[in-house]
């Protein structure tokens, strides 16, 4: 197979030269706040339309929102790539800063206009929903009204989101500080949290198992930042519900992606009552490695004895490939990704850890971060974030209002394009023992979605319960993080990771409340959507496509009835979706009998 020689950094100089010294970047901040000081004006002089003829205003403040709203998320985007590519440029920081109050006056802002929307009379509302000019965004605009007639006085939601930049964001910063400066030694190496990360793979135990005391020990030896960091945000958080009323604390993530609790019930339900083949996948895996007992450190061991590294440019040719059988559209927008080098994947000192895909919504782009280091699970990973950037792409043409979508239905198509690559992976297996790596490799993603998940979201639902009466210490919050990785991993495991909590960064996010959830929705949801794509071939993409327009303009309820025909309330769909899991399972543990 010829291979095209793909770049492995990006290329940000596309939105702005000069990266974080860039002039062109300060200028258009300033822009930015120049706009937000005449939205600002506009909104304080708009009054509740009395009728649906009286809208010329409201139409004008929705456009001013849309290119402002444009111009963070680009901005925002920018910032994020320059802080991930070199954690220490302390420029980029400073910007972040800037930023943070930009979105904050933003914020507030669009809270005095929901505050405005909730003052219109339902009669009138109703007529402008179903008028021409809003019938696209009414499903948006509606649910904006709704979530503002449950928030407290639009003076005190300022106040709170004013407080908030140097309180609760500036708690968020703080971690991503301390991470940054956190080095491990390894064979008289000093490696970054990201590279000692990657070590968790290695083929010998021994690597595995002293990665990991450092690791537990390196961050324990900081944990009482992170506790003070971990206690002060869901102080926030907490403190914010109790003054609106909200006595659930799943109320907002629930909200924020457009579900119910009955559904959320019904997925976690299906995945509990199908665990014991996991745990038996988790035995099998033990009895291949030689132990009486997995540990945490076991849980991203190799089991087959390969050693197919692959170099960047064959993982994006064998995505390609992969993608070419699903559709044109995916195809086509991959190549474009790769060859106008979207993507950051070099191994180098310095970066941030994990990886992640932003939208640049000016410039109708995207770009990627990760660290590439030729495993499988890293083509896995660009396969994923590549499903990221194709779902923004897909709704190039929706109204900016209707692409708000939640984090569930992100997770979606990430996780669609990444079946697609670890399927292909699985049946184009040059040998027995790629073969079993590969097929491994997906079976340690359902570990992670129904087991690691889980667990995170135990830990941090029983973490906030506690929070209520105080502060938790740190003895105590790696008590509850080993309490519930023994439920999740339904005691399979016989070391665990008790200071797990301090080194997941979604505990820390601030823009996202149990960001963990999500994840395993978009997994399942993808895995219905997989189905049906196989079913249907490549004539499926264009209704793949209608489906991910669709994402962020009703709840996952409507979305699942309208593109799949099944009700997500119920446990069926999550059953069939769990199901189709268990035949990798199924398959790893028969090759290994």
């Amino acid at each position: 197979m010829s291979t095209n020689t793909y770049s492995l950094t990006w290329d940000l100089e596309a939105f702005f030269k000069g990266g974080s010294e860039s002039t062109e970047f300060s200028l258009y901040i300033e822009e930015i706040g120049s706009l937000l000081t005449t939205l600002e004006e506009q909104v304080s002089q708009f009054t509740a339309p009395k009728n649906s003829n009286d809208v010329t205003n409201l139409a004008d403040i929705i456009e001013n929102i849309q290119i402002v709203g444009k111009k963070l998320s680009q901005s925002g985007g920018f910032i994020s790539c320059l802080q991930a590519q070199n954690m220490a440029d302390q420029k980029a920081n400073l910007l972040r800063g800037t930023l943070t109050q930009l979105f904050a006056k933003f914020s507030t802002i669009l809270t005095t206009f929901h505050d405005q929307l909730t003052k219109v009379e339902e009669s009138v509302w109703n007529e402008i929903l179903n008028s021409e000019e809003f019938k696209e965004i009414a499903f948006v605009l509606n649910e904006r009204r709704q979530k503002a007639n449950e928030l407290l006085s639009v003076e005190q939601e300022a106040l709170i989101t004013s407080l908030s930049v140097d309180g609760y964001h500036g708690w968020g910063q703080m971690y991503d500080t301390v991470v940054g400066k956190m080095e491990i030694e390894h064979n008289d190496k000093t490696l970054s949290v990201g590279q000692a990360s990657n070590l968790f793979s290695s083929k010998d135990r021994s690597v595995r198992k002293d990665i990991f005391e450092k690791w537990e020990e390196t961050w324990g030896n900081e944990s009482d930042y992170f506790a003070k960091i971990l206690n002060h945000l869901a102080g926030f958080r907490l403190s914010v519900y109790g003054q609106r009323g909200w006595n659930k604390v799943l109320k907002e993530p629930l909200a924020i992606n457009r579900m119910s609790q009955e559904t959320l019930d019904a997925m976690w339900g299906a995945i509990i009552d199908n665990k014991a083949p996991f745990v038996e996948y988790l035995q099998r895996k033990a009895q291949l490695l030689g132990v009486e007992k997995l540990s945490w450190y076991d849980l991203d061991a190799p089991v087959a004895d390969v050693d197919s590294t692959v170099s960047y440019s064959e993982g994006a040719e064998f995505i390609l490939e992969q993608f070419k059988q699903f559709g044109d559209e995916l195809t086509d927008f991959t190549k474009m990704a790769f060859e106008d080098s979207w993507i950051e994947a070099e191994d180098r000192a310095g970066k941030r850890p994990g990886g992640f895909c932003t939208g640049f919504p000016e410039s109708n782009q995207s770009r990627i971060f990760m660290t590439y280091s030729g495993t499988p699970s890293n083509v896995s990973t660009l396969a994923h974030e590549l499903g990221h950037a194709f779902h923004s792409y897909a709704m190039k043409d929706v109204h900016t209002l209707n692409k708000s979508y939640a984090m569930n239905v992100a997770e979606t198509a990430s996780t669609f394009a990444e079946m697609i690559v670890a399927d292909a992976a699985v049946k184009n297996a040059k040998s027995d023992q790629e073969r079993l790596a590969l097929l491994e490799d997906k079976v340690q993603r359902s570990v992670a979605f129904y087991m690691n998940i889980h667990a995170r979201f135990l830990f941090e639902t029983r973490f906030y319960e506690e929070r209520k009466n105080g502060i938790v210490s740190k003895n105590r919050i790696n008590d509850l993080m080993e309490e519930a990785q023994k439920e999740a991993y339904c005691g399979a495991l016989e070391e665990y990771h008790p200071h797990f909590w301090a080194s997941k960064l979604h505990f820390y996010i601030t823009g996202v409340p149990f960001y963990n959830f999500p994840y395993t929705f978009g997994y399942l949801f993808s895995l219905g959507i997989y189905a049906k794509a196989l079913e249907e071939g490549k004539s499926y993409e264009q209704k793949y496509i209608a489906l991910l327009k669709d994402t962020a303009s009703m709840t996952v309820e409507e979305l699942a009835q309208k593109h799949l025909g099944v009700d997500l309330t119920k446990r069926d769909f999550w059953e069939s979706a769990v199901k189709l899991s268990l035949k990798d399972v199924e398959e790893f543990l028969s090759i290994t009998e």
